[in-house]
């Protein structure tokens, strides 16, 4: 580590939880962030911000007026452009030392394995089911593990899947929590979401990223972290392996 990555990451290095070793740990790493909306964007700007050393980002949309209320990572110039593209510039704008690869395209069946098999941590930051069940079935396959959030009107969640194919944790899969896809799957483009929701959201989401990356605290695991932002009150669910999940139960 030289002087000048010391002194830009000094504020983690005062950390006794963190130190040199912990941020060396990160400079080292590979998150794959899935979803450069609302949640990707917090999520990647203090993954960038914090030295995360390569960054892999995954979009096939463009940046539209719409998104502004809400995706701070692209700018109102950046409408018409691909949101990976965005995504980029902003990041290498908070911190150039970093590695970052784009992806603009839907990862599916083994694109998506591969993608996920080279990342250390993968961030679920997409805004339908049929996505998060395939990145979960991805990251079980690779014992990788995930951090899913979600956000919509004024709630949001976020949990930790570790994914270890060491039973003694019994920690569940994101599939342990449905049974299938909901046939109501609500969008905030059809019932709104309030801006600094996904915010909270997505720097939780940074936040338990980093804690898996680095070696910090305990993860988020076998919790769910809900929050109502109408009267800013968080509930933790506990979370148990479905003995029976299609995903992560042995036959």
């Amino acid at each position: 580590m030289n002087d000048q990555q010391l002194l830009r990451y000094s504020r983690h290095i005062m950390l006794p939880q963190m130190d040199i070793a912990g941020q060396q740990r990160l400079m080292q790493s590979h998150a794959l962030i899935i979803g450069l909306g609302g949640l990707g964007s917090p999520v990647a700007m203090y993954l960038a911000s914090a030295g995360v050393g390569q960054l892999t980002l995954v979009d096939f949309d463009t940046v539209d007026l719409s998104n502004l209320q809400r995706q701070i990572a692209h700018s109102h110039s950046d409408i018409g452009r691909a949101k990976v593209d965005s995504a980029a510039d902003t990041l290498h704008a908070l911190n150039p030392e970093i590695k970052i690869n784009t992806l603009d395209k839907k990862l599916t069946d083994e694109a998506l394995t591969q993608a996920v098999r080279q990342a250390d941590v993968v961030i679920d930051a997409c805004d339908n089911f049929a996505t998060r069940f395939a990145i979960n079935q991805a990251c079980v396959s690779t014992h990788t593990p995930l951090v899913s959030g979600a956000a919509i009107r004024l709630e949001g969640q976020v949990s930790v899947f570790p994914n270890t194919p060491d039973e003694a944790t019994n920690a569940p899969c994101y599939r342990c929590l449905y049974d299938d896809i909901p046939e109501a799957e609500a969008r905030c483009s059809e019932t709104g979401v309030l801006a600094p929701l996904v915010g909270i959201i997505g720097s939780i989401q940074a936040t338990e990223a980093i804690k898996l990356l680095s070696g910090l605290g305990t993860p988020l695991a076998g919790r769910l972290l809900a929050l109502d932002a109408s009267t800013l009150e968080f509930r933790e669910i506990r979370l148990r392996r479905d003995p029976q999940c299609p995903v992560c139960s042995k036959p």
